[in-house]
């Protein structure tokens, strides 16, 4: 038995679907690798929808495209939009060994080094931007010596990391991505709170298993603690942003 893989028509406009763009650096990335291409007139590359459409001279199979864009980055061809000819509705459609993504149960899931790449640079982001509101609140409530609880302590540490988190990542969309300021603190604000939350109750449970919370900056045992919380904020939320980015093409940061 025979099967036919589908390839582009022999018309000018070529509509299809990108998976794996996260931000303009991927959108400039596909658009560059498409526009080389044999047989490509013109690509034009969307994020939102994440959308290319090329001006082609001639067929071009999914296959060849997804070779070459996972040469640059975890980019595929994952569907096609708009409407198709007659004769390639009828054609059996198979999907390209490329474009399948694991289940996550298999192990060839967790085993993508570029997104392990990725998701450690986002939780990294995400990371510095929590540890900045919520430690430095910590240190301001032990220097001040607020007549607070500890839970209290902890808490409002935890609202000042993820506002903090929000606000640095507002500025790197601002100034990276080259948002406007209202779409780069919607995007901040949609991202996973859930990954956060758990970045920051990973570092508070660790300082306080360690420190109690009454360790001081000028003492060295601090630091160690310190260092400690960031390395436990840092590991508790990673396979999760891994699994999203993987699975879903979403990224914490």
């Amino acid at each position: 038995m025979h099967t036919t893989e589908r390839i582009a028509p022999r018309v000018d406009e070529w509509k299809l679907r990108v998976s794996g763009m996260h931000c303009n650096g991927c959108v400039q990335s596909v658009t560059q690798v498409l526009s080389t291409l044999d047989g490509v007139e013109s690509a034009s590359v969307t994020l939102s929808p994440p959308q290319a459409v090329l001006i082609t001279s001639k067929p071009i199979d999914i296959s060849t495209l997804n070779a070459m864009l996972e040469k640059v980055g975890d980019y595929r061809v994952s569907e096609w939009t708009g409407e198709l000819p007659l004769f390639h509705l009828a054609l059996p459609v198979l999907e390209s060994p490329a474009t399948k993504t694991p289940r996550v149960i298999d192990a060839e899931f967790w085993q993508d080094t570029a997104v392990w790449k990725r998701a450690a640079l986002n939780t990294l982001n995400c990371l510095i931007g929590c540890s900045i509101g919520d430690f430095g609140f910590i240190i301001y409530a032990q220097a001040a010596r607020l007549p607070w609880s500890m839970v209290a302590i902890m808490g409002v540490a935890m609202l000042c990391g993820l506002t903090t988190s929000v606000m640095l990542e507002t500025v790197l969309l601002k100034l990276r991505e080259k948002f406007d300021w209202t779409t780069a603190l919607h995007t901040a604000l949609s991202m996973s709170f859930l990954s956060m939350l758990a970045m920051e109750l990973a570092e508070n449970a660790t300082d306080y298993f360690l420190t109690g919370g009454t360790a001081m900056p000028h003492e060295p045992y601090f630091w160690g603690a310190l260092a400690a919380s960031l390395a436990a904020g840092f590991a508790v939320p990673l396979p999760y942003n891994y699994f999203k980015l993987r699975k879903y093409n979403k990224a914490c940061h």
